[in-house]
């Protein structure tokens, strides 16, 4: 819950679900990528994927490139700003389990002192 608050508190811009599934299998997973295999990885149709790549597209996240040996595929392709931004949430997902991390410490310390 808390890295979730960290990130709609940090400015970024939301992403539904689907974006960011989306996003995650481009970036964690071997490529190529095109529509139809991400429309099959994540169980949604075409559509959808283009609606989702559109938005991501449109902030920079990931870019469309044709295929130069067969121009009527086109693959899903990475962008620093998409890395960037992956980057940051790893970040404060990080940082909001070692903050928890001390919350639970110290309740556990308050545990032990209060019983000890």
């Amino acid at each position: 819950m808390q890295t979730l608050i960290g990130y709609v508190r940090s400015g970024q811009p939301d992403l539904t679900n689907r974006q960011m599934a989306l996003l995650l299998l481009v970036y964690l997973t071997p490529g190529p990528h095109t529509v139809r295999g991400l429309a099959q990885l994540l169980g949604v149709s075409k559509p959808v994927i283009t609606r989702a790549l559109n938005t991501l597209g449109t902030l920079g996240y990931l870019r469309r490139v044709r295929d130069e040996a067969d121009r009527r595929n086109v693959f899903v392709a990475k962008t620093s700003i998409g890395q960037e931004f992956l980057e940051r949430f790893e970040r404060n997902i990080e940082q909001q389990q070692e903050s928890s991390g001390r919350r639970g410490a110290a309740r556990e310390r308050g545990i032990l002192l209060q019983h000890g």
